[in-house]
């Protein structure tokens, strides 16, 4: 069979089946007498490496330099079989004596998406071709930022295992390529669909302030449920708005005359520090939020959409790219509206410029005018 090199000198493989699976079987060659030699060392299934073997030939042609013995080629054959389950196990009871974040969502996705196919294999076995076919398959189902949350999870396990000594191999996951994420959503809604969407929540006061807070100001979810009576002036019309994902920086929103107005009346019983989305005195979540805001979007924006139809579907996030879209449609210059959605790469609010009716014209109409 055909000799593949490796990048270590005089150290090669041949393609190979172990089990019905693809494999490889390593060899090194060197001169003894000025004879060429060649050895088997063994396979990738038993945990034999490019590095090890490049190793074994080192300490042999160093021996044969010396005149010394040659050392017997110990293959790295494994004692039993080491599976998937046994490595996602040490995995899982490391995180829940550390008392871990977001361990269930981890034991989920591990359930769902990496158990079914591979809970029962030797972790020896595996390869990268295996993974990519993980990755094709979980394609038909899952968005590309997902799937590649669930690998992530499959090399963390590995990696794991690696610090444990669980396991002495690489960690093929993370050889594998991520599929690239677009994470340009496109949807916005227009004037129409504005109002829409405020009438059908107008009888809710938290998800119509969360609505009308976040269409005037553009902030990011977080933003706008840590904003407290405190940081409103109703009579400048102005919000001081926490951006958390930027080092906690404070920046200004501003706010409508009709809104500074609702937000004045409902303010009145509230203390300065208490926020202004709040269920008994305490802040509403995210994940509450959600629950609450996610089936009316759905309702009205998202009937016709497939799930994985990131561009398209409308989504909590989409508010804030409503607000900036119509920034941009009623010509407000860039560095405005990079200023009001507190961007630090200017290249982010570039995205919205395509959207500007004039989109340069009325500046061409000027110059050549005067030319004509």
């Amino acid at each position: 069979m055909k000799r593949i090199k490796t990048k270590f000198t005089g150290v090669f493989y041949r393609e190979s089946t172990t089990n019905g699976k693809a494999d490889k079987t390593y060899y090194i060659t060197y001169k003894n007498n000025k004879k060429s030699v060649e050895t088997k060392i063994g396979k990738f299934s038993e945990g034999v490496r490019e590095a090890y073997c490049n190793a074994k030939r080192n300490e042999i042609v160093t021996k044969i330099r010396l005149g010394e013995d040659l050392p017997t080629i110990a293959q790295r054959k494994q004692k039993k079989t080491t599976t998937v389950k046994e490595l996602a196990d040490l995995y899982f009871e490391y995180r829940e004596l550390h008392n871990s974040k977001n361990l269930k969502n981890e034991k989920n996705k591990y359930e769902n998406h990496i158990k079914p196919d591979f809970e029962n294999k030797d972790i020896y076995t595996l390869t990268e071709e295996h993974i990519e076919s993980l990755q094709r398959k979980k394609q038909k189902t899952l968005a590309p930022k997902t799937n590649n949350i669930v690998l992530d999870l499959f090399s963390t396990i590995i990696n794991h295992a690696i610090a444990k000594k669980a396991y002495n191999g690489e960690n093929f996951v993370s050889k594998v390529k991520r599929l690239k994420i677009d994470n340009t959503r496109e949807r916005f809604l227009t004037k129409d669909e504005i109002k829409q969407l405020i009438d059908s929540i107008r009888d809710n006061k938290l998800l119509y302030l969360f609505c009308m807070l976040s269409l005037s100001t553009g902030g990011r979810i977080n933003t706008i449920l840590h904003i407290r009576k405190r940081d409103i002036n109703t009579e400048h019309r102005t919000v001081s708005l926490i951006d958390l994902k930027n080092n906690n920086e404070r920046y200004q929103g501003y706010i409508s005359e009709d809104l500074a107005k609702y937000l004045s009346n409902y303010m009145e019983h509230l203390n300065d520090n208490d926020f202004i989305i709040n269920v008994n005195n305490k802040q509403l979540s995210v994940s509450m939020l959600q629950k609450r805001l996610r089936p009316i979007l759905n309702d009205l924006f998202n009937q016709e959409l497939e799930e994985n139809d990131r561009k398209n579907r409308f989504v909590i996030h989409s508010l804030r790219h409503t607000f900036a879209s119509h920034l941009a449609i009623n010509r407000t210059p860039i560095y405005t509206i990079q200023k009001l959605m507190n961007h630090k790469d200017i290249n982010m609010t570039l995205r919205y410029a395509k959207l500007d009716p004039t989109n340069g014209k009325d500046m061409v109409d000027v110059v050549m005018g005067e030319i004509n």
